[in-house]
Parts: structure tokens; C-alpha cells; sequence
């Protein structure tokens, strides 16, 4: 353990990172870096830096960086050009998170000399997976200390009581009312695990939520809002053009007030077991269902059916830590290309927990032709002749083999 000099530490100010903070000076006798994300999870966080220094953290060794912009364009909206979900349900708003995380504190071991990193993941979860896969991919040599594979403060009780005989502050949350939920917020979502949600049979608390009301006290009047792609990104809102962080965060608010974007699902983690989490995400969900309109008529039908088929394993990827792997990047060359075309707006309908698609047009992109799919008269545009040579090609296969089995049969 001497060899660590340094070590950089992924700190959010909470009470499992406070007591690594302690643990590492303790254990490791190293000096320690805290590194603070701002991803956009609405929480104060110069309250790290007072804890940091509290515990002797040099000023300079203490990072609390805004990542939101950063986060969206270049992390959040990538993934949805590829209208990507997990297990056909959950929208990554941990996963996606993960790789920016990972980069910056590489940046940070690099800018401050450091040999070593440090995260407060557990050894059940995937997000020790997403860090260090992420690490390893940026930095092939650094160290990464888990604190959670190696330490014996495996529940909340010994936390606590390692916290108490060591000064480290812990909100009342902590201390009242029983183990609070194990949260993780940005800019994309908010999720829930713990407490009784680890009865996968037992219903949520209504008073869990903090993005969402429920569908049933969303407002009784639905509101339209018009969003405008460009190459497959969001770019503005109701004719409003902002940065991408601002963007979703409008989305957020909208959703959030007519009870869109709740979750509670059961995954398969990557280390083998089940795990149920309920989740938050109301301008994701607003976000995936516009932008498959707008791919709707812009896209040629066999790209967009290439681009279904190749999802799962895109989200695969980012579920199981691999943005920084040479496929997942091979994949974003191929899904990016296919976004030249998507430009154009789409108009939704939110109401009571519902995404209901009212209209898209794209001036420029447009393979929807009128003219064609009409049910009136076409004018000759689209001879129905045709359709009967067509199906008797591709039924010639059928015919044979149907016509052998009758011989069989005889």
C-alpha cells in the first residue's frame, strides 16, 4: 500500500465517500484529490469542498467541476441517436454517466501527478465495472483503489459508527427514519434502490418521486411542445435554441409536471444477480419517442431497421462499461452517419403520463412522398400492377417448398 503517493477520489460529500476520504488517509497514508461532478443532480456541492478541507485536502487538490454541457452533447445525446434502451425499458441515465466521470478523473490524476484512483462503487454494482473499465481504457497503468473490495465496513451500522469515531458530519437523513434510498441524480435521471424496494413485489412510495407527480395529479389539460432536430440532436424548444444541458433540463420540467418518465424495473447487472431500482427520466422519455419520429421520415427503411437491430448491443455497451471500447465507437461512427438526414420537428402531446406524438415535418429530409401514399387517386405515381409480381417473387420459395411437402405427404 506505500506505493500510493497520491490518489485521486471520486467524491460526491456523502457519507460513503466522507468515510473513504478518512479511510484512504488512514490506510493508505497518501495524499488525497477529490474530484466533484456537477452532472446537473440539482444538489449543492461546495459543501464537499467544506468536508474535503475539514479533513486537510489542500485547496488545490479539490475539484468540483460544472460537466453539464459536456455531459449532454457529447455523452447523453450520442446514446439517444441511437434510441437506445436497456432490456427494452431502462434509458442508462447511471451508464451514461460512468465514462465522463471515468475520463476526468484520469485527466486529474494526470494534471496533479497522481498514481492512483479511488471510487466509492461497491463490489455487488456495476458502476465499479463502468469506472475502471472506463480508467483502464484512458490510462492502461493507474491504480484503482475500491474501498468496498477491501474494507469490512460492509453495512450502514459500522458507516455510521466509523463516522462517529471519526468526526465525519452525517446528515439527520442519515440518521432518522431507517436507511434512506441509495439515489443517484443528473441531468438525465434520478434512481432509487434500497429500503423496501428490494421487495421487487412491494409498490413504490409515492413520496419517493422528487422529478415526477404521479400521471393522476398531472395536470388535466394537455400541452404541446414543438421540438426541432438537427442531425439527429435536439437543438430547440418550442422555437427557443439552447445549449444541450438547458435543453434537457426544460424537457425535464415538462415531463416531470404531466407525471412522465417513471420507472421500476428489474435488471440484469453485469456481475450475475437481479437488481430492482425504479427511475426518473422525463425529458429522456420525451426525447427518444420525438426523435424516433423524426428518424420516422427521414430515414431510408433499411437503415433504420439496421440501426433496431444494432441497438441492444449498442445499449449492452454502455450498460456494461464499454464506451470507451473500440466497437462502441466503431458503432457511433455508424450511427452518427445515418443522423446527417434527421432534420426537421416534431410536435408532442404531454398529458398524464403519456408521450403521444401530434405531428413531424422535415423540409429538406423528407422520404414521407404524398403523392405516393395517398388514398385518393395518385395520378399513376405508384402502379398497384406491380405489387402482384412482387409478391409472387418473394413467394416462389414458399410455393416450392409447400409443394414438396404435398409430395411427401402423398
Amino acid at each position: 500500500m506505500s506505493n500510493v503517493k497520491k490518489v485521486v477520489l471520486a467524491y460526491s460529500g456523502g457519507l460513503d465517500t466522507s468515510v473513504i476520504l478518512k479511510w484512504l488517509q488512514d490506510t493508505y497514508q497518501c495524499e488525497v484529490v477529490t474530484f466533484t461532478a456537477d452532472l446537473g443532480q440539482g444538489e449543492e456541492l461546495e459543501p464537499a469542498r467544506t468536508k474535503a478541507l475539514k479533513f486537510g485536502i489542500k485547496p488545490d487538490n479539490i475539484f468540483i467541476d460544472d460537466l453539464r454541457e459536456e455531459f449532454v452533447r457529447d455523452f447523453v445525446f450520442p446514446m439517444f441517436r441511437c434510441n437506445t434502451i436497456y432490456e427494452g425499458e431502462y434509458l442508462l441515465g447511471t451508464s451514461i454517466a460512468r465514462p465522463l466521470i471515468a475520463k476526468r478523473l484520469i485527466e486529474i490524476v494526470n494534471q496533479t501527478g497522481a498514481d492512483a484512483i479511488a471510487h466509492g462503487a461497491t463490489g455487488k454494482g456495476n458502476d465499479q465495472v463502468r469506472f475502471e473499465l472506463g480508467a483502464y481504457a484512458l490510462k492502461p497503468g493507474i491504480k484503482i483503489i475500491a474501498p468496498w473490495r477491501e474494507w469490512d465496513l460492509l453495512s450502514r451500522e459500522k458507516l455510521l459508527a466509523y463516522a462517529e469515531q471519526h468526526g465525519i458530519p452525517v446528515e439527520m437523513k442519515h440518521k432518522q427514519g431507517g436507511s434512506p434510498y441509495s439515489m443517484d441524480a443528473n441531468l438525465l435521471h434520478i434512481s432509487y434502490e434500497g429500503r423496501h424496494l428490494e421487495d421487487p413485489a412491494a409498490e413504490a412510495e409515492e413520496e419517493m418521486w422528487r422529478w415526477t407527480v404521479s400521471p393522476e395529479q398531472a395536470p388535466d389539460a394537455a400541452e404541446y411542445v414543438d421540438l426541432e432536430f438537427e442531425r439527429g440532436d435536439l437543438v430547440a424548444i418550442n422555437g427557443q435554441r439552447m445549449k444541450a444541458h438547458a435543453l434537457l433540463a426544460t424537457l425535464n420540467q415538462l415531463g416531470g409536471k404531466h407525471g412522465i418518465g417513471r420507472l421500476d424495473l428489474v435488471e440484469n447487472r453485469y456481475v450475475g444477480m437481479k437488481s430492482r431500482g425504479c427511475y426518473e427520466t422525463p425529458g429522456g422519455t420525451i426525447l427518444l419517442k420525438a426523435h424516433r419520429a423524426i428518424e420516422s421520415i427521414t430515414l431510408d427503411r433499411e437503415v433504420a431497421h439496421l440501426k433496431d437491430d444494432l441497438m441492444p448491443r449498442y445499449a449492452s455497451l454502455v450498460y456494461n462499461g464499454y464506451w470507451w471500447a473500440p466497437e462502441r465507437q466503431a458503432l457511433q461512427a455508424l450511427i452518427d452517419h445515418t443522423q446527417q438526414v434527421v432534420n426537421g420537428n416534431v410536435r408532442v402531446k404531454l398529458y398524464k403520463g403519456n408521450v403521444i406524438v401530434a405531428g413531424r415535418d422535415s423540409k429538406s429530409h423528407s422520404l414521407f412522398d404524398p403523392t405516393i401514399a395517398t388514398f385518393e387517386d395518385d395520378a399513376g405515381a405508384y402502379d398497384q400492377k406491380d405489387a402482384g409480381g412482387f409478391i409472387k417473387l418473394n413467394a416462389l420459395r414458399l410455393r416450392i417448398a409447400a409443394n414438396l411437402d404435398a409430395r411427401r405427404n402423398k
